[in-house]
């Protein structure tokens, strides 16, 4: 499965905290770098997040942002309701031995223990923040196989042309090979001294070895399988093209410089532009 290395995604929760929200984008870059944002409280989810990431990314720059924003009701302080009953079982025991013993409210709210803060409970909020982040993780991978699969039909539409490119070499080798016998025996048929045809045909023989081209054809048609084999896998690839890349680019340079007919100097020219085109692709993918 093709995957572009750049891709956003983002999700939202409702905590105890407040609203906790996730962003997870990506750029291009050879190795995978992650950077991470988090709130003070999610400090200690860092190394569970990275590793949750490098679990399902391989390539690219990615920056993971959580933020908190706590709710009207994320922390407040309420009655600690045992300890009231008691001192109200107190009041009144007293009440009768003290008849004029008053106690303001303010006085009473003020005993230790009689308002609690109640806060999130820190183990939920960071099982929320995991949860988050796999929904997130896993909408921005599904972003990243959707623009790989736009990425994959281009890049096999060059495929198909680098393929025909090569057929039409193919088809010109043994058309080139007779009109350069032509050519040679034309010239020598303009020599005031006849040649030795045997020594003609060993030159010439050496001569059209040194502009064969059928090995770097082979070899060209043996690379169009493999990235077509490489566009199927369902692993990342992108180290793998870029390996193909460099291939794709010798058998072209080569015969480019073997070429001796403009039609076959014009095909290493528009296979050269081809492998240039896949290779602006390539760089997006993971």
């Amino acid at each position: 499965m093709i995957r572009s290395m750049t891709a956003f995604a983002a999700g939202e929760r409702n905590t105890e905290a407040g609203v906790l929200g996730c962003e997870l984008r990506a750029v291009n870059h050879r190795f995978l770098e992650i950077g991470v944002r988090l709130p003070e409280e999610l400090r200690v989810l860092e190394p569970a997040l990275r590793e949750r990431i490098a679990a399902r990314i391989s390539r690219g720059k990615l920056d993971l942002t959580l933020r908190l924003r706590p709710s009207d009701a994320a922390e407040h302080l309420e009655l600690n309701q045992a300890l009231v009953a008691q001192l109200s079982a107190v009041a009144q025991d007293l009440d009768g031995r003290f008849p004029n013993l008053r106690t303001e409210l303010g006085q009473l709210l003020q005993l230790p223990g009689v308002l609690q803060s109640r806060s999130a409970d820190p183990e939920t909020l960071q099982a929320q923040a995991l949860a988050l982040l796999d929904t997130v993780l896993a909408q921005f991978v599904a972003a990243r196989e959707r623009e790989g699969a736009q990425l994959a039909a281009v890049i096999a539409e060059r495929v198909d042309a680098i393929a025909a490119q090569a057929a039409t070499v193919r088809t010109l080798i043994p058309l080139i090979r007779i009109g350069q016998r032509q050519k040679l025996e034309a010239r020598l048929a303009d020599l005031s001294q006849p040649a030795d045809p045997g020594r003609l045909e060993q030159e010439l023989v050496l001569w059209l070895q040194k502009l064969d081209v059928d090995e770097e054809l082979d070899r060209l048609d043996s690379h169009i399988v493999e990235i077509r084999r490489v566009l199927a896998q369902k692993e990342p690839v992108g180290r793998r093209l870029d390996f193909l890349l460099q291939e794709f680019n010798r058998e072209a340079n080569t015969l480019g410089s073997k070429s001796v007919d403009t039609r076959t100097s014009q095909a290493a020219v528009e296979l050269k532009v081809l492998i240039d085109q896949i290779r602006e692709q390539v760089q997006n993918i993971e």
